[in-house]
């Protein structure tokens, strides 16, 4: 389900679209915190993306492809 993965990237890139030139107009310290924040916040989510991507972690549960073996014990 790597399909998901590239969705939640492009609509990550699309708010980083719109925040971008805002985010130079930030004039107090309040501000400047919450693009901050927002950009470490934009970098997890890519990072983790990306990861799922070139499969370097496991996808959540929910995305995870289930197999319809049935399991037997082996004595």
């Amino acid at each position: 389900m790597r399909h998901y993965a590239i969705l939640r990237l492009l609509l990550a890139c699309f708010f980083l679209y719109f925040a971008w030139p805002l985010i130079p107009e930030a004039a107090t310290e309040l501000e400047m915190f919450f693009w901050g924040a927002w950009l470490v916040f934009f970098l997890l989510v890519a990072g983790s993306n990306f990861a799922t991507l070139l499969r370097m972690t496991n996808p959540p549960v929910m995305e995870q492809e289930r197999s319809n073996h049935r399991q037997t014990l082996k004595y």
